[in-house]
């Protein structure tokens, strides 16, 4: 089943629901992309953090060579980690990712968090993660600004490195600042969302300038259980709410099937992942059904305005969603 696709201000296609690569073994993440390529997918989003971009093009390469796809049916998104945002540094890590990759170009190049860190070159450690050294707590800033950062984006565009630009874990105040600068606007705006965080003004904003969003975390705490924090092991799953199950036992579909139809519905494009062959189906199965106004709304009222992506939390720094 092909994904319906959302047209984005660059004036190209994004397919609504796609697969999200964070924390994908770098062991499977070969075979978890081409047989996900096999089910149907043809979005992957990955992230130099994420540290299995080379592994991730493998599949690629391997379901091209066998004819599943051809490059140009998928729609390859890669992200600016926030070391990488000086200027002259952010063509070098684009170009080193589409090598990873083994592209010529990124269907959608995205700059990852709202916040400059100190460079550390790839020689040294690759990916650098959050710390400037190895050493706990160790967060540097840079004094790049996202002007000079989204500039030499757009630089990329011009070069042909990648089709289309946008942002992550951006707020509404730095947003309409960008707007006042870019030459390129942001053709997407990915966030945490799910029904515990649901940011009706912000998507609001988004959509009032013609920014589509991408929701993360679609299944709300079930990514951070896996990471054991307790943030999320102290939060009922929404997997059993009483809500989410009642109207997936309705729509005869499965709890992550309804979460990830609330979002899509309302418009938004998905990435959920699974190593599951029935559930990686089930999970592209996500608009062929709908849901009612009640139920829509019935979702969103279990907003409790709850974050699990945030620096606060695991660096005891960088408060950006403050």
């Amino acid at each position: 089943m092909a994904s319906p696709t959302l047209k984005l201000n660059s004036g190209h296609d994004m397919p609504q629901v796609g697969f999200g690569l964070w924390k994908v073994d770098n062991a499977t993440c070969a075979d978890t992309v081409y047989n996900a390529i096999k089910v149907g997918y043809r979005l992957f989003d990955g992230a130099c953090d994420y540290g299995n971009e080379k592994e991730a093009g493998e599949g690629v390469a391997r379901a091209i060579k066998d004819g599943l796809v051809k490059r140009e049916d998928l729609f390859l998104v890669s992200k600016l980690w926030n070391s990488f945002h000086d200027g002259d540094k952010v063509e070098p890590i684009c170009r080193k990712q589409l090598a990873d990759w083994g592209i010529d170009s990124f269907d959608l190049y995205i700059m990852h968090f709202p916040v400059a860190l100190k460079y550390v070159p790839v020689e040294t450690r690759y990916p650098p993660s959050w710390t400037h050294t190895e050493k706990e707590g160790d967060v540097q800033l840079s004094n790049a600004t996202i002007q000079e950062t989204w500039h030499a984006m757009e630089d990329l565009v011009h070069k042909g490195l990648a089709k289309s630009i946008g942002i992550s874990n951006f707020q509404g105040s730095l947003i309409l600042d960008l707007l006042r600068y870019a030459k390129i606007r942001p053709a997407t705006l990915q966030i945490e969302h799910h029904p515990y965080l649901v940011q009706p003004t912000l998507l609001q904003l988004a959509q009032s300038e013609g920014i589509a969003v991408t929701a993360y975390s679609s299944f709300g705490p079930q990514s951070f259980i896996e990471l054991e924090w307790q943030k999320a092991k102290d939060t009922p799953v929404l997997f059993e709410h009483p809500t989410i199950v009642t109207i997936a036992e309705k729509h005869k579909k499965t709890p992550a099937q309804v979460l990830l139809r609330w979002a899509t519905q309302r418009g938004l494009a998905v990435i959920p992942k699974s190593n599951n062959a029935a559930r990686l189906a089930q999970n592209l199965e996500v608009t062929g059904f709908d849901l009612d106004e009640k139920e829509l709304e019935a979702i969103s009222g279990l907003d409790r305005n709850l974050r699990f992506n945030n620096p606060t939390d695991y660096l005891r720094t960088l408060h950006i969603f403050a």
